[in-house]
């Protein structure tokens, strides 16, 4: 089949482009920009090898001398968004500077919101991603815990980021989707709630709604959620 490798490889160790011809009219980045535009216009099922082909002007067949698979194509659309964090020179405070990370990469995934499903280890080794992952560790110096549970560190917070984000995602998407307000929606799903909570059968549930302030700020909760899981780290004395 067009495109599909005989055996295992890295995009990144392959050459720009396969095969003979001229110099190519566009490269390997031009046609990571190209698949990131369409998925961020009309969603990640859009991205295919035709339409990329179509966007660059060249014929989808010949695509395959540079993306040999729709995989590859993913990975580089994954690196190229990679790109777009912002690598500072670390503060010496670990916990302050592993909480910006987090917040730009939820950030970076709002504005890609296709990217929360492209996800994946495989994918954490491109260029960008090893910049990225190379900054995270400079930034856990400070922190007096093996290499390897630093790792771990960044592995679990941008998977926790990930299904943050993903879960704000689809409750935004619902939202659109409703024929009436998110607002009317919730105060029909809260006069639901009293009403169970009324009943006594869930007392440890009223206990936690009487105790509530009123409705959940996300930001905050963001950044109670990245406090706890960076408190697991923290060496114990």
């Amino acid at each position: 089949m067009a495109g599909r490798a005989a055996e295992p490889e890295v995009i990144w160790a392959r050459p720009e482009r396969m095969g003979r011809g001229p110099k190519p009219a566009f490269s390997r980045a031009d046609i990571a920009a190209a698949a990131v535009r369409i998925a961020d216009a009309d969603g990640l099922e859009a991205v295919s090898m035709r339409r990329v082909a179509g966007e660059l002007g060249c014929g989808t067949m010949s695509l395959y001398n540079y993306v040999p698979r729709k995989e590859d194509l993913y990975e580089l659309m994954v690196d190229a968004v990679s790109g777009e964090h912002e690598l500072w020179e670390p503060s010496g405070d670990w916990r302050a500077d592993m909480l910006r990370v987090a917040r730009q990469t939820r950030a970076l995934m709002h504005r890609h919101p296709w990217l929360p499903r492209l996800m994946s280890g495989i994918y954490g080794f491109s260029p960008n991603a090893l910049r990225y992952v190379e900054h995270c560790l400079v930034c856990l110096d400070p922190l007096e815990v093996p290499n390897g549970a630093k790792m771990e560190l960044v592995a679990m917070l941008n998977s926790v980021v990930t299904m943050y984000v993903a879960n704000e995602l689809a409750t935004a998407e619902r939202a659109r989707s409703l024929p009436w307000s998110e607002e009317q929606e919730s105060a029909v799903r809260i006069a639901y709630l009293a009403g169970r909570m009324a009943t006594g059968r869930y007392p440890r549930m009223a206990a936690v709604f009487s105790e509530a302030p009123g409705p959940v700020d996300p930001e905050a909760a963001f950044g109670r959620m990245l406090w706890r899981l960076l408190d697991g780290f923290e060496p114990k004395s």
